[in-house]
C-alpha cells in the first residue's frame, strides 16, 4: 500500500469505520510473567523469546486489528545507550511484526518513543542528540519497511518539531501520538491547540492521543477540528501505575463503551493503551461490527 498516495485514515474517516489499532505490549508482557527491569526490558524480549512477541502480533489480529505496532519502543539509541549498548536491533522487531501477518490488508506501524522517558519534564540531552536519535530510529524503521511510523506518547515540543520536519522532508508515511498532562499541556509546557497546528502544516497522515485516561481525552476531544485524522487509544491502568506493575482497570466492556461515546466525532483508528489486552481490541471490533 503506497500511503503517500492514498492515506488510509482518511479513507477510515470518510467510511465511517475507523481502522483499529492493537493494544499495549509491555503490560500485557507483565500479565505474561515477563520482568519489567530496566528501561529497555521490552527489547530484551524480542531476543530472548521472539515467540512471544509474534503470538502477542497475532492474537490482536485475531481479535480484529488492522494494524500492529513493532515492539521498538525503546529500541531507540538513546534508550539503548543507557544500558550500555550501542547495537540498535530494530530488524529484528519488524520481522517478528511481518511473520504475525498473513493478511496484506494489515498495516505495520514502527513504534518510535521519546528518547527518554514519556513522562520525564526535564532533560539533560542536547538538541543535537535528540534530532541524532529520531532521525536515526525513525529511518531504521523505514528502511525496515514498516508502513508508517508511530511516534507515540510525544510530549515535548523539540522533538515533535524533529519527527515532523524530519518526515514531511523526506516523505516518510507518519502519525504523532500525543501524551497531555492534566492541564491539556505538552510536557514541555506548549498548549493542545497551539501543537496542533503546527504539526498540520507537516504532510502527517494523523493525529493520535495516547497513554491518558478518558477523563483529560473527553476534553480534547472537543478541541480537533473534523477536518483533522486523528485517532486514540486510551489507558485502561487501576489507578495511577506508570512506574509499577501494570494492573488492567477498565474492562474491555467499560472501554467498548468508552470507544461509543467517541464515534461520534469520526476517529480515523482506535487502538487501546496501557493495560489492555487483545480482550478489549476484540470489544472495539464488536462496537464497530455493532
Amino acid at each position: 500500500m503506497n500511503l503517500s498516495e492514498l492515506n488510509p485514515f482518511t479513507k477510515a474517516k470518510n467510511k465511517h469505520r475507523p481502522l483499529i489499532l492493537d493494544g499495549a505490549m509491555g503490560s500485557l508482557l507483565q500479565q505474561k510473567g515477563f520482568t519489567s527491569s530496566g528501561p529497555s526490558w521490552m527489547t530484551r524480549i524480542n531476543s530472548e523469546s521472539p515467540e512471544t512477541i509474534i503470538s502477542i502480533h497475532k492474537d490482536y489480529i485475531d481479535a480484529g486489528a488492522d494494524i500492529i505496532t513493532t515492539n521498538t519502543f525503546r529500541t531507540n539509541p538513546i534508550a539503548l545507550g543507557n544500558i550500555g549498548t550501542s547495537k540498535i536491533d530494530v530488524e529484528s522487531a519488524v520481522l517478528l511484526a511481518k511473520s504475525a501477518v498473513k493478511d496484506k490488508s494489515i498495516l505495520i506501524a514502527g513504534s518510535n518513543a521519546p528518547a527518554e522517558d514519556c513522562y520525564k519534564r526535564e532533560r539533560s540531552i542536547s538538541y543535537k542528540k535528540l534530532k541524532e536519535n529520531h532521525i536515526n530510529h525513525i529511518d531504521l524503521l523505514i528502511d525496515n519497511s514498516v508502513d508508517f511510523v508511530l511516534n507515540e506518547t510525544q510530549s515535548h515540543y523539540d522533538e515533535i518539531e524533529i519527527i515532523c520536519k524530519h518526515c514531511s522532508q523526506n516523505s516518510i508515511p507518519y502519525i504523532i501520538s500525543l501524551y497531555v498532562d492534566d492541564n491539556l499541556k505538552l510536557l514541555s509546557g506548549e498548549n493542545f491547540d497551539d501543537v496542533i497546528k503546527f504539526i498540520m502544516e507537516h504532510k502527517v497522515l494523523a493525529i493520535g492521543i495516547n497513554c491518558i485516561s478518558p477523563a483529560p481525552f473527553s476534553q480534547i476531544v472537543k478541541m480537533l477540528n473534523e477536518n483533522i485524522n486523528f485517532g486514540f487509544y486510551l489507558n485502561c491502568i487501576k489507578g495511577s501505575q506508570k512506574y509499577s506493575k501494570i494492573e488492567c482497570g477498565i474492562s474491555p466492556i467499560e472501554y467498548g463503551e468508552i470507544v461509543k461515546e467517541y464515534l461520534q466525532f469520526s476517529p480515523s483508528f482506535i487502538g487501546a493503551c496501557c493495560g489492555s489486552s487483545p480482550e478489549h481490541i476484540r470489544e472495539i471490533k464488536k462496537v464497530l461490527d455493532g
